[in-house]
């Protein structure tokens, strides 16, 4: 049942590739770690972002797609006007 939940999660963000999003990580301690960017790539088992520069140190980050069904990473898609479309990418 999990590997048919992360296939559907994988599939879902494959349609997004290259749009912008709003990617909410939990940062331990109660801390929630908030970034922008553009889905650059799926892979198998994880899914690359490329952060917006000028708010972030990183370039890249990339997170499983377990991390998005255990609720450790919840995405956002942005609409193309930038306002956020209510789109949350979970399993």
């Amino acid at each position: 049942m999990a590997k048919n939940a992360l296939l559907e999660i994988r599939r879902n963000l494959e349609s997004h590739v290259g749009q912008k999003i709003l990617l909410r990580a939990n940062g331990g301690r109660r801390k929630t770690i908030e970034r922008t960017g553009v889905l650059e790539e799926t892979y198998h088992s994880v899914f690359i972002v490329k952060l917006d520069e000028e708010q972030n140190a990183f370039k890249r980050v990339s997170y499983s797609y377990a991390d998005i069904l255990t609720e450790s990473v919840e995405i956002t898609v942005c609409a193309d006007n930038g306002e956020l479309k209510i789109e949350y990418i979970r399993g």
